[in-house]
């Protein structure tokens, strides 16, 4: 067995087209294993993790690309280098339109062809979206920013304009929205109804909006703010001006915002504007002041699930006391299927390890489970003293959100790649302590086509890990859908399920399960 790197100093090719480029890799007769990524301090922890690094991937710069190819002869090795240098050279040929018709390759060349259009989707490198994104208001259409690594002041110049201009700019790092029921970026397929949404995450609006239609309860508009939004910095820009739109919109009855816990003044600031609505409004600003929210006059929800719930039965004419009671109704059912679950477990195994695609299901789970078990180690920690040393070694309970900037620089977003979850399932099978595995699984459009089945695999490895060693691992998952998305989310539960996941309707609900089994 031989392990072959190449570095090219400064190439920078769109993360699309280097997944595509290591699976041609790995579809090569004798190539055990291949990565094609750019050189991040994260990247290079993923190839170490599958005994990829070489010194020459550890030397790389973070503008590096680094092909790595673990194969079962020398021969093969070069074999497999030399098919890297034709696919890349091809995804080159291909984005210079060789073969292909002609593809606007400027902003002014797409209007010439669709003039009447009035958003634009913005997704390519970081260090180029911000000056796209202003070329774009420039033109008075809103933007829907998909890129991820924008500069903070060139946020907050970008979404200053807008506001002079009464534009949009969802984003930077903005997942998901739904604008006249048409889903940008990773969103679910919805049915329209009363409920306007502004929420500054992707997977807490995907969350809200597909537990609200999986309900039988449509939206009007679905707005994503960008996660830094509601920080000092930013001030809380957008989160207001969609507010103010829905407000003035007459379709949308009922207004429900998400976010994490705002900075306080950017709280104050969003809240005396809901003060002022008439239209009643649910709050979901998650692990923040509660009595800030209620005096403001408007109903707080603890997590996703308790602000869909909250929602939906406002808008089927239901009271909040309704909802709280179909919420409480779960828990009974959720302590004796965790009581049954933990005869599985040897003395040994007692630590949580969450693999999220979602950052916001990271977050959430965090705060419901600091308080069942105690401390939760994580990248993205709510608690900033449980930052952990590395990325890509879990410790104690441990929640990792593998769509943090560290892990996607050079590589597809988690939601769209499962390659590195899945190795890191295997990783944590490894581990004689570990007890619970927990994923959460995110459907709809622009993610994998079968995101339960391309996980079932790294599952059944798993586990087979975990007997060989005499242990049992309890997983547990929840999906983000609705059966109306292309991966329909009935069909992804039930090929969870027949692998041995244990599913839950609500990350919540299954964070809950998990915290009990392990209490």
């Amino acid at each position: 067995m031989i392990t072959k790197t190449v570095i090219k100093s400064g190439e920078y090719y769109d993360s699309v087209t280097l997944l595509e480029v290591a699976q041609g890799l790995l579809d090569l007769e004798g190539v055990v294993d291949a990565a094609v990524v750019m050189g991040t301090p994260a990247n290079k922890g993923i190839l170490a993790d599958a005994d990829l690094l070489t010194p020459e991937a550890e030397a790389a710069s973070a503008d590096d690309l680094v092909i790595a190819v673990r194969a079962e002869s020398e021969a093969i090795a070069e074999q497999a280098m030399a098919e890297a240098e034709r696919l890349l050279k091809a995804s080159h040929e291909v984005a210079q339109g060789g073969g292909f018709a002609p593809r606007p390759k400027t902003l002014e060349a797409a209007l010439e062809q669709m003039p009447d259009a009035n958003i634009v989707l913005i997704s390519v490198a970081g260090r180029y979206a911000g000056g796209v994104a202003e070329e774009a208001l420039k033109h008075d259409l809103h933007v829907f920013l998909f890129s991820d690594n924008v500069p903070l002041e060139e946020e907050i110049k970008l979404k200053e304009i807008a506001r002079e201009k009464g534009l949009l700019v969802m984003g930077p790092d903005a997942g998901t929205a739904i604008i006249n029921g048409v889903a940008l970026g990773f969103a679910d397929e919805v049915p329209p109804g009363p409920v306007g949404v502004v929420a500054a995450s992707g997977t807490g609006l995907q969350a809200v909006t597909s537990y609200m239609a999986r309900a039988g309860v449509g939206i009007t508009q679905a707005i994503g703010t960008g996660g830094r939004d509601l920080s000092v910095a930013v001030g809380g820009i957008m989160m207001s001006e969609g507010f103010k739109a829905l407000q003035a919109d007459p379709e949308s009855k009922i207004i429900l915002l998400v976010s994490k816990p705002p900075a306080p003044e950017v709280a104050e600031k969003v809240l005396a504007l809901v003060k002022e609505s008439g239209k009643p409004t649910v709050v979901c600003f998650l692990g923040g002041d509660p009595e800030m929210v209620k005096k403001a006059g408007a109903i707080a929800a603890e997590t996703l699930e308790e602000a869909a719930v909250i929602a939906a039965a406002l808008a089927r004419g239901e009271s909040y006391e309704d909802a709280m009671k179909s919420l409480a109704e779960q828990e009974e059912a959720l302590k004796a299927q965790a009581a049954a679950l933990k005869k599985k477990l040897k003395p040994e195994q007692k630590y949580f390890r969450g693999l999220f695609t979602g950052g916001t299901f990271c977050y959430e789970t965090q705060l419901i489970l600091q308080k069942m078990l105690g401390p939760i180690t994580s990248n993205a920690p709510v608690d900033k003293k449980m930052k952990l040393a590395d990325s890509n070694k879990s410790e104690g309970h441990c929640a990792v959100d593998l769509g943090e900037d560290e892990f996607t620089v050079g590589r597809l977003h988690p939601m769209i790649d499962p390659t590195l979850r899945n190795r890191r399932i295997i990783h944590e099978a490894k581990d004689p302590e570990t007890a619970v595995i927990f994923l959460d699984v995110v459907l709809g459009y622009g993610v994998h086509p079968d995101p339960a089945g391309a996980a079932v695999e790294a599952i059944a490895e798993a586990k087979q890990v975990a007997a060989a060693d005499g242990r049992e691992i309890i997983f547990i998952a929840s999906v983000c859908g609705t059966e109306g998305d292309p991966q329909n989310a009935v069909a992804q539960e039930m090929k969870l399920e027949e692998a041995g996941v244990i599913v839950l309707p609500t990350n919540a609900a299954a964070t809950r399960l998990a915290g009990y089994i392990l209490s």
